[in-house]
């Protein structure tokens, strides 16, 4: 047995004031079996972690693809190299990923859920878990359809969902779509009572019309911000909307560029533990920068940055831990940066609150280091 003093754990970043410290007992497989507050006035013996923070692992809802490799295009011959992405995924410090599908055709979709399907069986320890996909697209907005292409979008109906995963609805976890197409809210109904989540995005909802899709079952913005209309002081717009209820989760990409750090600490402070940070990471994720290719065409990759030809913002190249750091550097509000990539994200697909840490192995935890003076967080591995 072993112990840990003076650590601080993830907690509700709005109603607290104050941090506090516990301490965690360990078996001999550096399990946690026990913890408490620390005392006020007595010295507990242990090692000690002056106030660093222990959190789960990241889960990221938007991973587009990685080592070159993109999840619409998913074939049984790529099946070793999504395990080896997998284990990468892990080494940055995500436990989870709900593979993100983006607007393609019927086969590549079907058969890209097919070797998912796959892929989950060939679980193992620490390697990074596969969870319901995630289809953003394609009953999208034409005019907020982004880097999404055109000739794939389709109206919403139930033909064309069953179509694309009739087979494969229990192996769904989060589906992106623009509410205010005809026909949006049947889909949406229909998924939510599939138990698969639904989110808003690349959509022209203004606020009333988000909160009609709120009201019947969506419960989350798809990278706010991007691909819909912004936050105005005579318009608020699905964001607006999103703020003003205590149910509805945000995505936001924390790279800087998607969102100006301004922005995105602007909707940190008014969105609170609702937020949720995805990385929004495409194929050339852990490879090099220069051009790569997306379908048939090509994407410039630059300072972590994807883009089409045309300059249309694709996605990013970064790790979604990338973004904690990044938001906890731009607000100095580390507790919150990390709570909005490990917990939140967990939230979103489950109905329980918080998070577990007694009986998890500290090797399967994250300890974070905030530099008040610096204003940089960082992170590795607990052991």
């Amino acid at each position: 047995m072993s112990r840990i003093t003076n650590v601080c754990l993830p907690h509700n970043t709005e109603n607290s004031t104050q941090t506090q410290l516990w301490w965690l007992q360990l078996d001999q497989e550096r399990r946690i079996v026990d913890l408490g507050p620390m005392p006020g006035r007595t010295v507990t013996a242990g090692v000690s972690w002056s106030g660093d923070l222990l959190s789960p692992m990241g889960v990221d809802l938007q991973i587009n693809g990685g080592l070159g490799l993109p999840f619409p295009e998913l074939t049984d011959a790529a099946l070793p190299r999504l395990l080896e992405l997998l284990d990468q995924l892990w080494r940055d410090g995500v436990e989870a990923i709900s593979p993100t599908l983006v607007t393609c055709g019927v086969e590549p979709l079907r058969q890209a859920l097919s070797v998912l399907r796959q892929a989950r069986k060939l679980h193992q320890p620490y390697r990074c878990q596969l969870l319901g996909a995630h289809l953003e697209g394609p009953f999208l907005a034409d005019a907020r359809r982004g880097a999404h292409p055109r000739q794939y979008l389709v109206s919403p109906s139930m033909a064309e969902l069953n179509a694309r995963i009739r087979g494969f609805e229990q192996e769904i976890a989060l589906v992106t779509l623009a509410p205010e197409l005809d026909g949006a809210t049947t889909l949406i109904e229909h998924l939510c009572g599939l138990g698969i989540r639904v989110a808003l995005g690349h959509s022209t909802a203004d606020a009333d019309t988000a909160n009609r899709a709120f009201d019947i079952g969506v419960t989350m913005l798809t990278h706010s911000f991007n691909a819909m209309p912004g936050l105005h002081h005579r318009n608020p717009g699905p964001i607006g909307a999103a703020c003003q209820r205590d149910d509805i989760a945000l995505g936001l990409i924390a790279d800087g560029v998607h969102v100006n750090p301004t922005m995105a600490v602007l909707l940190q402070r008014l969105a609170g533990n609702q937020l949720v940070l995805v990385s929004d990471a495409l194929a050339p994720y852990g490879l090099p920068e220069g051009d790569h290719r997306w379908d048939e065409r090509l994407l410039l990759v630059k300072e972590g940055t994807c883009r089409l030809e045309d300059g249309t913002l694709a996605g990013v190249t970064l790790p979604l831990l990338e973004g904690v750091k990044r938001l906890a550097h731009w607000g100095s509000n580390p507790v919150a940066s990390i709570h909005a990539a490990t917990i939140a994200p967990r939230e979103v697909l489950s109905s329980t609150k918080g998070v577990q840490l007694k009986g998890r192995r500290l090797c399967e935890l994250l300890r974070w280091h905030w530099d008040a003076e610096a204003k940089m967080l960082s992170w590795v591995h607990a052991v």
